[in-house]
């Protein structure tokens, strides 16, 4: 099977590479600010924000599947815009689209949501996000778009740097004890999704994982893994700061897991290995 992972430079878009090498995939990996070479991929770089760029490596390449996992944060070109061109890309050569998204897109009003809720975005990221769910689904109604939650991984996340950075004193900041989400491993999300892409699913799936937890007993349970003192990270309530972010976002994904091999560990049983 041929696999484009668009942003497989990034830290979802590049295990999404490895998996998709090792199962014996054709992989096509999209980058865009910092080169990639190696045998797991062929490599093009792709500015989202021109659409002529995406559809020339969909052209060129006619790959089965098209997954974008790529992340332009609040960028509206990147995210929103760049989206729908993927979509309209991948729709004009057939391609199987998996749109990766993001819990971002609730406001976190009714805390939990499961696959029919509709977004309600808080912030510009997470109207970006919605943005291009609206966009995918429109232009593409066979299309997979995969809701996830705060991505962690072996050390190597940016949410794991963080901990490690407050916990060694390196830079100020605090982590929320009121702040909720479903964190998932970035293994098992890369796996989900490679098996949603090869499937017959369409629509809107929850890829989180199983535990919902605080940022701060998130952050607890990386330091421990990473061998820090849980009790020396800072902690506060995000809702003493003033409006911003969601506070309680839970993605309820027990209609997607019932559909999937992968299971999605929660942060609790991922987060008590070693990594390394």
């Amino acid at each position: 099977m041929s696999i484009l992972i668009v942003g497989g430079s990034g830290h979802l878009g590049s295990r999404l590479v490895r998996l998709a090498h090792a199962a014996g995939h054709s992989v096509t990996a999209t980058y865009t600010t910092r080169p990639q070479s190696g045998p797991e991929a062929r490599w093009s770089p792709v500015d989202l924000r021109v659409p002529d760029q995406i559809a020339a490596v969909i052209a060129a390449t006619r790959p089965s599947i098209v997954i974008n996992a790529a992340s332009g944060g609040a960028d509206w070109a990147t995210t929103a815009d760049g989206a729908a061109h993927v979509a309209v890309a991948a729709k004009a050569h057939g391609c199987r689209l998996v749109h990766v998204s993001s819990d971002a897109v609730f406001s976190g009003t009714r805390v939990r949501y499961d696959e029919d809720a509709l977004p309600d975005p808080v912030t510009p990221y997470g109207a970006a996000k919605a943005a291009a769910e609206t966009a995918v689904r429109a232009l593409d109604p066979a299309a997979v778009v995969a809701r996830t939650s705060l991505i962690i991984g072996d050390g190597d996340s940016k949410h794991e740097e963080f901990v490690h950075a407050l916990a060694m004193r390196h830079r100020a900041g605090v982590l929320f004890t009121d702040v909720v989400r479903c964190p998932v491993y970035v293994g098992d999300l890369a796996a989900a999704l490679l098996e949603v892409a090869a499937g017959g699913h369409a629509g809107i799936v929850h890829l989180a994982g199983a535990d919902a937890v605080s940022r701060y007993e998130l952050g607890r349970l990386i330091a421990r893994r990473a061998g820090h003192d849980p009790s020396d990270l800072p902690h506060g309530r995000r809702a003493q700061t003033g409006p911003g972010a969601a506070l309680d976002v839970r993605l309820d994904g027990a209609r997607t897991q019932g559909l999937l091999g992968t299971r999605l560990r929660g942060a609790r049983e991922f987060l008590r290995r070693p990594h390394g």
